[in-house]
């Protein structure tokens, strides 16, 4: 490193010596930015004694007439002046404050003296002056970390924390640990994937050109020019998870995602203020105006082996029905009841979709993937997959739920099996039994599905489990 007239070689006789001291934060931007490095230079990046140099230098001359056999000319130049000596004040009983040891103010300067700082007690008050070779010694604390390494750390005793301020989780971030318990407690893994995606993401998702999922929110700066956009659904970041772990040999996988999905809103571009104050209300309605609708989403997606083979029976893999309890499990878990009836929505098979409702309310969609998703992403055939709004969900949710109710009666049980249309759905008879069976109805179970030439072409045959059991009387 240097000039090629002034580096040393074979040839050369006349050395000049030069000890310099130079500020650590210069030297280490210098090296980084000319990828240049060396010993001296990493040694001044952590800080070296400013006031060394002038013996530093001589010891080198006398090296070279001890050990080279070279001759020391008279002159030296020196330029410049050290830094003056850094004082830090301090209160004297701030280390036995902050480490809880009882430490004396006297243990203090004696430790502090015994580090090299030159120490002076002007009552409750310690001034002190760090030695040049201790350029980290800049405030208080720095002094109190030096006298507890000196006492010993072990020597610091454990103290519990104290319970946490504040008033705890909001009622969202209660809502949201709920339904990850009910979630997991379904068998699912929570995921998280990058929510970017492009024309071919909702190519192969089977989206018509007019879908509304298909409106998105451009960005500015993309990770890749193929997924230019912000998500509308999560659903194509599982599905992609999904076929890298059952790519690896993993059986079946039951993943979900909470995460927000962005759509446009049209109100004009967001005004840009300067930044030298802050946005008055005015100002920040406008900016809040221009950002878009995120809403909180949840998707689970099911894919492959639900239930292992075995001693036990034969295994079986993820359904539409799987998909369906799960959507009902989480509504369960916030107080809700899911109702499910058949649709048509991609990437959703038209004849295995159906719509949530809560309430009569649209909350999202579940049920069978179509075939060609499945294989656009490299899924197993008739995989599930759930999609809510969760943020509706959660406005919706009950606080707390009521626990079971237990009778001491014994139970009645009843089952009854009826005919219907082909088209109409199961949910739709249990709710008229529910409407029907009375106070004392405890549940209603579908255990039966029949179609067949002795009830007809069009119809299917619904048998039903209710149970009835009477309320424990109040004392």
């Amino acid at each position: 490193m240097g000039g090629e007239t002034t580096e040393m070689s074979g040839s050369t006789t006349n050395v000049l010596v030069e000890a310099a001291h130079w500020d650590a934060v210069s030297m280490f931007r210098t090296g980084k930015r000319h990828r240049i490095s060396s010993e001296a230079g990493k040694r001044n990046e952590r800080g070296v004694d400013p006031t060394i140099c002038e013996a530093a230098a001589d010891r080198v001359v006398e090296l070279l007439v001890e050990l080279g056999g070279g001759t020391a000319e008279p002159g030296v130049t020196v330029v410049g002046t050290p830094p003056a000596p850094r004082v830090v004040e301090m209160a004297a009983h701030l280390p036995a404050r902050v480490t809880g040891i009882d430490i004396a103010p006297a243990t203090t300067t004696d430790h502090l003296e015994a580090v090299g700082c030159r120490v002076e007690v002007d009552g409750d008050r310690v001034r002190a002056t760090a030695p040049p070779w201790r350029p980290d010694l800049t405030d208080p604390f720095d002094l109190v970390e030096e006298v507890a390494r000196v006492v010993g750390y072990d020597q610091v005793p454990s103290v519990l924390p104290r319970e946490a301020t504040g008033r705890g989780l909001t009622r969202a971030q209660r809502l949201r640990r709920r339904v990850g318990r009910a979630l997991a407690g379904a068998g699912c893994v929570e995921v998280v994937s990058f929510p970017f995606v492009g024309d071919a993401t909702f190519d192969a998702l089977g989206l018509d050109d007019d879908d509304p999922l298909r409106s998105t929110v451009g960005l500015a700066n993309p990770l890749s020019a193929e997924e230019p956009a912000y998500t509308t659904t999560l659903l194509p970041g599982l599905l992609r998870a999904a076929h890298r772990n059952l790519s690896r040999g993993v059986p079946g996988v039951a993943l979900f995602e909470t995460g927000t999905v962005a759509f446009p809103v049209d109100r004009g571009p967001a005004p840009i203020y300067g930044v030298d104050r802050r946005p008055d209300d005015a100002e920040l309605h406008k900016l809040l105006e221009a950002l878009p609708h995120q809403p909180l989403h949840l998707a689970v997606v099911l894919a492959g082996e639900r239930e292992r083979a075995g001693w036990w029976g034969p295994g079986r893999e993820a359904g539409w029905a799987d998909a369906i309890a799960v959507a009902r499990r989480v509504g369960a878990d916030l107080g809700l009841t899911v109702e499910p009836r058949q649709a048509s929505r991609m990437p959703w098979h038209p004849g295995r979709c159906a719509v949530l409702l809560v309430g009569g309310e649209e909350v999202g969609h579940a049920g069978e993937l179509h075939p060609k998703v499945c294989a656009a992403f490299g899924i197993p055939a008739r995989s599930a997959a759930v999609e809510v709004d969760l943020d509706r969900l959660m406005a919706l949710a009950v606080d707390v739920v009521p626990g079971p109710t237990v009778s001491g009666f014994p139970v009645a049980k009843e089952d009854v099996a009826l005919v219907v249309p082909a088209h109409v759905p199961a949910a739709q008879v249990e709710a008229a039994l529910r409407d029907g069976a009375g106070e004392l109805l405890e549940s209603v179970r579908l255990f039966d599905v029949y179609t067949g030439e002795q009830i007809g072409e069009g119809s299917k045959s619904l048998a039903f489990a209710l149970r009835f059991r009477a309320p424990r009387p109040h004392p």
